[in-house]
């Protein structure tokens, strides 16, 4: 996803869209997997299913790498966040006294 895309989009918003697609990729994979043991077929189409399992992995071990970058990010910024209200609450109570 491009940079200017994402600053459009929140990050927890960006992470349950790319969970629900690593989702829908595996049970892409499951359904190709089981007709690749379930059938009988031909060499060729057996190449095709294979062919699609192996493009099925790459794009989920891809989505899996985005999610964890994604929820690196967001701690990040959880952690910043919190480090904010701490100041803003130390210079508050500074500030009271």
């Amino acid at each position: 996803m491009t940079k200017k895309k994402r600053e459009n989009l929140g990050v927890a918003l960006e992470i349950d869209g790319l969970e629900e697609k690593l989702s829908q990729c595996r049970r892409d994979l499951e359904a190709v997997s089981c007709r690749l043991h379930r059938t009988e077929l031909s060499p060729e189409d057996r190449r095709s299913l294979e062919k699609e399992r192996n493009s099925l992995m790459s794009r989920a071990s891809n989505y899996e790498q985005e999610l964890k970058m994604l929820r690196r990010e967001n701690r990040k910024n959880m952690l910043l966040s919190v480090a904010i209200f701490l100041l803003l609450a130390l210079l508050y109570a500074h500030w009271t006294m």
